[in-house]
């Protein structure tokens, strides 16, 4: 999730290259049309109600709670991968190596986490978001805080960052204005998600997830055969391993891999991958804030038919995870072996899956492989709308502005808001967002200086009883300085380690403040009663055999 930064940061330029040695085919644009037609038949007719029947509030923004453990995982992972990851993840393979996929893999095992502590407790409290759990825990104080912040993060942020990166794709490789782009993706996403809410959402995931994977695997098939020289996969990852031993190195030492730097320099691969840090620093702090706290990844284990339902589309995302490196990874690192004794020069690395592309999908497959594209910003575009409409509908509208309303009533507030957000990202896209490089660098600053914060509220919320209001908010409103002055401090520190830094006097600060507090015993702390972390077989052996799977992967590529 973290490392994306380059490819936002060149993704116009790699996207022109493909554009610009590539040809799309009718066949290819039949495809795509195909695909777009597809995801926009599904999502309506899985938004249909009864005759004489309106939607609750739980129909639009939890999908009726009916969601299948296919269903969350298949939607999990269509919402968190994105184009950002097919290019970025596959320059950073072309460059550093299988080092990066410890973002996916590493993710696999917060997502047990995710399933055996937190969703156990979000589902018993029945709540539709995550500033609502807040409240229960804190008050409404922390709960507004946090409302507020989401929703500026997932407008200002998410929104326009991913349609206006969706816009360039089309610009460049359809000859679509980006204006135009960006307003016809916004209706493609709108057309289906608003009026649906999560129900169209989550079920057109499963659609997507199959285009995602698909459309990735095509391409590792190929640029493998192609490094076997027409052999088979099999023997193209051998002879990767052979070429480029120190591409298969998860743990990076310092000073060992130089990188572009995307400013015409290098860099150090240690300072976005610092060593062993990564299996024990502030990585874990970004994922288990990002899969575990993060209303729009979340919201599908909300949406689970029984706890046993979410657990076990959780442990099914996990395993999507481990699949992932394959499809983004894997073809960068062949790029690299396939490009390093030939005149064939790729430069920056995020022209690796657009090289790829060019030179090894035939025509005709190619709009297979633009359709699992969109369907990266699609998904992710979709997902954000409904949770931001959740958000607002619940902690702000309904907290503050009509406190009667009715779950019938939410409905029509929730496609309002929806429309509104999109509406407010399509008008500030391109002002915000004109200069790539400045754009990104803001964005993972911002929000890299508040996972901190957000991991102990919410952690320590569901884990220590003692935990006050006071010091929630406290440690809220100083997770931005604190990381900030960190960063002034130690900036050659790597961005992970300083995040873990942040987390540990923030940490502190929460416990020293809620123990100064007389007579402040958390009468909301939550009740961890037998029986509350139950998990059954499946999830157990499925825990169990990722963990290994985890494990024996970093042991062979250590």
């Amino acid at each position: 999730m973290l490392e994306i930064e380059k490819s936002f940061l060149i993704l116009d330029l790699s996207i022109q290259y493909l554009m610009n040695t590539s040809e799309f085919l009718p066949l290819d644009y039949l495809v795509f049309m195909a695909y777009g037609l597809l995801i926009v038949g599904v999502g309506l007719w899985v938004s249909r109600t009864k005759k004489g029947t309106k939607k609750t509030a739980q129909d639009y923004f939890l999908a009726s709670k009916a969601l299948p453990w296919w269903a969350i995982g298949a939607s999990l992972i269509a919402s968190n991968i994105s184009a950002e990851q097919y290019i970025g993840m596959s320059g950073s393979g072309f460059a550093i190596g299988l080092g990066i996929a410890t973002y996916e893999w590493m993710a696999a095992i917060t997502l047990i986490i995710v399933g055996k502590f937190f969703l156990p407790v979000f589902l018993e409290k029945k709540i539709y978001t995550m500033p609502q759990f807040l409240e229960m825990r804190y008050d409404n104080r922390v709960r507004t805080a946090m409302a507020s912040f989401w929703l500026l993060v997932y407008v200002f942020v998410n929104l326009t960052s991913v349609l206006y990166l969706g816009a360039l794709a089309l610009k460049t490789i359809m000859g679509v204005p980006l204006t135009w782009g960006i307003i016809g993706l916004a209706a493609f996403a709108a057309i289906y998600s608003i009026y649906g809410g999560l129900s169209a959402v989550a079920w057109t995931d499963v659609i997507q997830v199959i285009f995602l994977i698909g459309g990735g695997l095509l391409t590792t098939y190929l640029a493998l055969d192609a490094v076997s020289g027409g052999q088979g996969v099999v023997a193209g990852f051998r002879e990767m391993m052979e070429e480029a031993p120190k591409h298969f190195e998860m743990i990076l030492e310092k000073g060992k891999h130089m990188i572009p730097d995307g400013q015409g320099g290098t860099k150090d691969a240690y300072l976005d991958l610092p060593g062993i840090g990564v299996l024990i620093g502030g990585m874990w702090i970004a994922n288990i804030s990002y899969w575990g706290f993060n209303q729009y990844i979340i919201q599908r284990g909300l949406a689970a038919k029984s706890i046993k339902e979410a657990q076990r589309g959780v442990i099914f995302a996990g395993f999507l995870k481990i699949l992932i490196p394959l499809i983004v990874v894997v073809p960068g690192i062949a790029a690299f072996v396939l490009t390093k004794d030939t005149a064939a020069v790729i430069e920056p690395s995020d022209k690796a899956y657009p090289w790829l592309l060019h030179q090894f999908v035939p025509a005709g497959l190619k709009g297979l492989a633009f359709a699992a594209l969109i369907a990266a910003i699609v998904s992710s575009l979709a997902s954000m709308l409904n949770s931001t409409s959740t958000i607002f509908t619940m902690d702000i509208y309904k907290n503050f502005i009509r406190k009667n309303v009715s779950d019938t009533q939410m409905v029509p507030v929730g496609r309002i808001v929806s429309f509104s957000a999109l509406v407010i990202a399509i008008v500030t896209a391109r002002p915000l967002l004109g200069s790539l490089d400045q754009a990104f660098q803001y964005i993972q600053e911002f929000t890299g200086f508040v996972t901190p914060g957000v991991v102990v509220i919410f952690c320590f919320g569901l884990f220590w009883k003692r935990m006050t209001a006071n010091s929630a908010m406290i440690v809220a409103v100083l997770t931005i300085p604190l990381s900030f002055l960190f960063k002034v401090m130690l900036p050659n520190q790597p961005f992970l380690d300083r995040m873990g830094v942040v987390f540990l006097v923030l940490a502190l600060i929460g416990i020293v403040v809620s123990l100064l507090e007389p007579g402040k015993k958390a009468t909301k702390g939550i009740e961890l009663h037998k029986g509350l972390f139950h998990t059954g077989p499946v999830f157990n052996v499925g825990a169990i055999i990722l963990s290994a799977i985890v494990a024996a992967l970093y042991i062979i590529f250590w």
